[in-house]
């Protein structure tokens, strides 16, 4: 199947946005007020990271690397649902659909496999302390920044190959806010369990896998702090995890149920409810958690803004 043959379907349309003008206009005032707070609290956090001299460590260029992808991974979704909220009509070509999907289940997938090498550092940082200076070099966390980009756009070019190579049934309406898997998967005409598991397929790698990778580190880490036999020691390890473990949890949570699933449950209101959190909630809780969890993180926002303030003033 190739792309001329679908020549009779070159449109898509949004059926997931309110009709009436006053829940449009709401509904555009509160997206927006969310992106903003995304933008400037990942913003925040990596001007931090990189005018900081204290916080040049691998953790924190992890956590500067999230916030960067943070920011395209909204960047790639959020302008196009706020345009779409005002218009009139809602629909977007084949071909941009096909764009948005590769580009938001890319930084989607290099997200999963970015917290998978944060959870390998801190593996490296509880485990082997001695060691953790030679093995966690900036020439390997840029290295693991780099494949979990790479890795990302590899699979997700895969799947929405596979995706759009499908016939599409003459529906154009999709039940959901922008081009996600499931809702465009579910106006594909040639349903079998060949495309299905193909589907799944491409999802267990984007997400079970990380998912396996971040569960060893941290089986090795709940080994090692048992050991501790100091309960302030322990509690100061686990500390350092707590935040990484927390948006590990919320992530995955939300990608395990909505691709890690047969198309048969496919539920349109529910599974927009829960793009929105994974679209939105994840990426304004991030720096929220991790901010407000680590006091060097804190302290380093309260300076950039501080200085900001007095160059402004002068």
């Amino acid at each position: 199947m190739t792309w001329e043959n679908h020549s009779v379907l070159m449109e898509f349309v949004f059926l997931a946005y309110p009709s009436c003008l006053e829940l449009r206009i709401l509904s555009f005032l509160g997206v927006s007020l969310v992106y903003g707070l995304i933008i400037t609290g990942n913003i925040l956090i990596v001007l931090s990271i990189h005018t900081e001299a204290r916080l040049c460590t691998p953790m924190y260029y992890f956590l500067g690397s999230l916030s960067g992808i943070e920011i395209c991974y909204t960047a790639v979704v959020v302008p196009h649902v706020l345009a779409n909220t005002l218009q009139s009509e809602k629909i977007i070509t084949l071909l941009g659909c096909a764009t948005q999907m590769v580009f938001f289940i890319a930084l989607g997938i290099a997200d999963c496999f970015l917290l998978a090498a944060m959870a390998y550092d801190r593996y490296v940082a509880i485990c082997h302390p001695l060691q953790y200076p030679l093995l966690m070099t900036l020439t390997l966390c840029v290295h693991l920044v780099v494949a979990s980009v790479i890795s990302g756009l590899f699979l997700s070019l895969q799947l929405v190959a596979f995706i759009f190579s499908l016939p599409f049934c003459r529906a154009r309406g999709i039940e959901h806010f922008f081009c996600d898997v499931p809702p465009v998967v579910h106006l594909v005409c040639a349903h079998s369990h060949v495309h299905e598991q193909s589907v799944l397929v491409a999802a267990t790698l984007a997400i079970a896998v990380p998912f396996f990778l971040i569960t060893t580190s941290y089986t090795f880490i709940v080994a090692a702090v048992l050991k501790i036999h100091s309960a302030a020691g322990r509690h100061r390890a686990f500390s350092t995890c707590s935040s990484h473990l927390t948006v590990v949890l919320l992530q995955y949570g939300c990608c395990a149920f909505m691709y890690l699933r047969p198309s048969s449950s496919y539920h349109p209101k529910q599974d927009q409810f829960i793009s929105l959190v994974y679209t939105l909630g994840t990426p304004l809780l991030n720096p929220l958690i991790y901010a407000l969890r680590n006091n060097e993180m804190k302290a380093a926002i309260r300076r950039v803004l501080t200085r900001n303030c007095l160059s402004q003033n002068s």
